[in-house]
């Protein structure tokens, strides 16, 4: 997800040096920027956000139809996120937030209106998915992209 934020802030809004303060911290577009209670921290030890947090799924949402729900809980493990000072900048654009933690207003999934099956995630699905058992969203991905001649 983070990735797509940044390529998406330089292509189509036109952003050109959007970054992550992770890799750029001079960016003059910090579209991926580390949490606000982390950027005190000096000492990295267990201080990122780690583990299950709840994520609400926008209805109608390509995300709310592959879960079969609007709430959701996944595993985190990191301390950079998406930049809410650029979400409706994003959402005119064509870059959804269908998947907000609300406790901590944070945009956990993003996915592109016009294009078939393009989910950015924030989280670690490969946590809760086995060979017998794989993750929703992997199951969905080979699918679409299986009809889309992929």
């Amino acid at each position: 997800m983070q990735c797509a934020v940044i390529e998406f802030g330089r292509n189509v809004l036109g952003l050109k040096d959007a970054h992550s303060t992770e890799i750029n911290r001079n960016t003059p577009y910090p579209v991926i920027d580390i949490m606000e209670d982390q950027k005190k921290v000096y000492s990295k030890g267990g201080t990122m956000r780690l583990g299950a947090y709840p994520c609400t799924l926008k209805s109608g949402s390509k995300v709310a139809q592959i879960y079969k729900a609007t709430q959701i809980s996944e595993r985190h493990r990191h301390r950079f996120e998406f930049n809410n000072a650029y979400l409706d900048q994003y959402q005119k654009a064509g870059m959804l937030a269908t998947g907000i933690n609300v406790q901590n207003n944070l945009v956990e999934i993003i996915e592109l209106v016009n294009h078939p099956w393009f989910i950015g995630i924030q989280f670690h699905p490969e946590y809760k998915s086995t060979v017998a058992n794989p993750h929703p969203l992997f199951v969905e991905f080979v699918k679409a992209a299986m009809q889309l001649g992929g």
